[in-house]
């Protein structure tokens, strides 16, 4: 990618002073944060509003992202895609953990191991997985390659069909996307309901107003400040509950080694109550009652309740959706663009290291949230008096996440009258732990973090899939950057809009809808690019048949198996659709290639160098690619 005219790397010097002015900032803003909380707790126990210290981390988060938003506005494509290539390694492992702590992650991952014991585990074994692929396989010779978006590395790669590559790339980059995206607004509406008093509905519009405030003004640039910030705020948060919590009922504050602990007491509650076991494996039936719910939110005639257990007992859906959530992670563009804004492939692999630490402290914590507040509900919950429920549960009853029936009329809660939306376990642990508002509010705050964090990174794929890849690589080239930024810009709002209306009806549990993501972009990028980089004989004529086989193939099962369970191969569900898709990819990437000439030699000369990770990439010189007339890039170039 040639550089931007007038644009000019950091020297070493000027790249270490940088690095000492961030550690100052972002320190500074940790020790405030602190600070800020310990305020508003002394100002609870004197009387303070819980409505005030809810909208003061609100205002606080938003006004922060927004004053980064606007101090890195810049109208400079190289900053406004890829932040200049200049965020060190630590900074960028620490916003890729906030890209990558999605809703799902913190809002909806403690609460899926909640409901679903050692099943859930598929979800951080698969999510941590893939960034060890993502070192391994892409991050170094994605930063090489030095383009903007993953469809400029798929029209360069495959450069013999460069506009129609590009074109499906984008279409996929765009529905992958979309997909993830929803699920950030769904949690950013369930924060906003419960916390701040706002109808779900009116509460995604508001917090999407943060997520506008850096990714219109800035791009990459502001998001990449703004993510670091989140990272901070949303670790802080999810942390102080579980800590606080695993005190309380071991005396050890530390969640993670006490773990096994919590698991031994869950089990002796378990076997007093009659209840399933926990920690049992692979206990899961298929169901189709998502889809039952979607559709009745939606005004369409639900199909019939389905249950499948033919297949409780077997493995293959567990390993089937951990394989499908690695390949996801490597596949997902808002997660690869990240790593072409360190300076150097070396720094991508490092960035890669970090990322992988950042992400650990929070995973290692996820199990042990799930089961400290399990021990907890069974303890202290169930088997009281309806009418003398802790206070906590109240409140949550009123969202509608909550529910108690009794069902044979004893006056007493049975596990089985009590019905808990997992998206509620991490926000409600402050709660159920019996601390103060002021850390419930700043859970909230991390949880809008984790989601505002992600969907910016997202809008920021879709906006430059339209603006840059469609409009200013394919319908008009000579475009010129005002306009390329106005349509950038224009595109983001309209996505937010788009997301937020496809919120609304909450077609799915937050990580369901972050599964059926994974599994597009499982579907879809991971083959393209891994074959891209590794087999010189990908053509460009397979690639486009293997996205569109493997975007049709996932989809198809996907939307089968959700509507009726019995439609399955080995007891897979619609959250491993990609499985299929990625396998269709596969097949039809390599057997169209091999059926078809070869890629150029000036490609296959290009994938020889790309695959040495260090040093810059040296594209073809303008009109050295067959097809191209003298003086114009090849595609991929600015």
């Amino acid at each position: 990618m040639a550089q931007e005219a007038g644009y000019t790397p950091l020297t070493r010097a000027q790249i270490s002073a940088f690095r000492r002015r961030l550690a100052k900032y972002y320190g500074s803003f940790f020790i405030f944060l602190i600070i800020f909380t310990l305020i508003l707790l002394l100002l609870e126990n004197v009387g303070l509003p819980k409505a005030y210290i809810g909208y003061a981390f609100i205002f606080l988060t938003l006004a922060l992202y927004a004053f980064i938003g606007i101090l890195n506005f810049t109208r400079r494509l190289e900053e406004y895609y890829v932040a200049g290539r200049r965020v060190p390694a630590f900074f960028n492992g620490m916003a890729t953990g906030a890209d990558w702590m999605s809703a799902a992650s913190f809002i909806s991952m403690a609460g899926t191991l909640w409901l679903l014991g050692y099943d859930g585990l598929a979800y951080i074994m698969g999510w941590t997985g893939g960034y060890v692929l993502l070192a391994l396989l892409f991050a170094p010779y994605i930063r090489k390659f030095g383009q903007y978006t993953i469809p400029d590395f798929v029209a360069t790669r495959y450069g013999e069909k460069a506009r129609l590559t590009r074109l499906v790339a984008a279409i996929c980059a765009i529905i992958v996307s979309l997909a993830y995206v929803t699920a950030q607004v769904t949690g950013v509406g369930i924060i906003m309901s419960r916390f701040f008093g706002l109808d779900y509905r009116v509460g995604v519009f508001v917090g999407l107003a943060g997520v506008l405030v850096c990714s219109f003004l800035g791009g990459m640039k502001s998001i990449t400040w703004t993510q670091v910030a989140q990272y901070i705020i949303l670790i802080v948060a999810y942390l102080i509950p579980v800590t606080f919590l695993s005190g309380k009922l071991t005396g050890v504050p530390f969640p993670q080694l006490m773990y096994g602990q919590a698991l031994s007491h869950i089990a002796q509650l378990e076997q007093s109550m009659n209840l399933a076991s926990y920690v049992q494996p692979f206990k899961q039936a298929l169901s189709n009652a998502s889809a039952i719910t979607a559709f009745k939110q939606i005004g369409l005639t639900p199909p019939e309740p389905i249950t499948v257990r033919d297949w409780v007992g077997t493995p293959w859906q567990f390993l089937a959706l951990t394989l499908c959530l690695m390949a996801g992670t490597v596949g997902l563009p808002h997660i690869l663009i990240r790593y072409y804004t360190v300076p150097s492939p070396k720094e991508a692999r490092i960035s890669v290291g970090w990322s992988l630490f950042f992400i650990w402290l929070l995973y290692v914590t996820a199990p042990a949230y799930a089961a400290f507040s399990r021990w907890e509900v069974l303890q202290n919950v169930v088997g009281q008096p309806i009418n003398a429920l802790p206070a906590w549960t109240t409140s949550w009853i009123r969202t509608g996440l909550l529910t108690i029936k009794d069902a044979n009329g004893d006056g007493l809660l049975q596990f089985n009258e009590l019905t808990i939306n997992p998206d509620i376990v991490v926000l409600a642990t402050p709660e159920i732990a019996g601390l103060p508002f002021t850390i419930a509010a700043l859970v909230a705050a991390g949880g809008l973090a984790a989601a505002l964090s992600t969907a910016d990174g997202l809008l920021l794929v879709i906006s430059t899939a339209v603006a840059h890849d469609i409009y200013a690589k394919i319908i008009n080239p000579n475009a010129p950057y005002g306009r390329r930024f106005f349509l950038s810009r224009l595109m983001i709002l309209i996505s937010a809009i788009i997301a937020a209306l496809l919120a609304i009806p909450q077609f799915a549990l937050i990580v369901q809808l972050v599964a059926w993501a994974f599994s597009l972009a499982a579907s879809t990028f991971f083959p393209v690019i891994l074959l891209g980089i590794f087999w010189k004989r990908a053509n460009a004529n397979g690639a486009i048949a293997g996205m569109i086989g493997g975007l049709i193939v996932c989809f198809a099962y996907m939307i089968a198996n959700y509507i009726d369970p019995r439609i399955n191969v080995l007891g897979l569900s619609h959250l491993s659709a990609g499985i299929f898709g990625m396998a269709a990819n596969f097949l039809l990437l390599i057997i169209v290639s091999l059926a078809t000439a070869p890629a150029p030699k000036y490609i296959e000369d290009m994938v020889d160098q790309l695959r040495i990770p260090v040093g810059e990439m040296r594209l073809p010189a303008p009109g050295t690619a067959p097809g191209t007339a003298p003086g114009v890039a090849p595609a991929g170039h600015d």
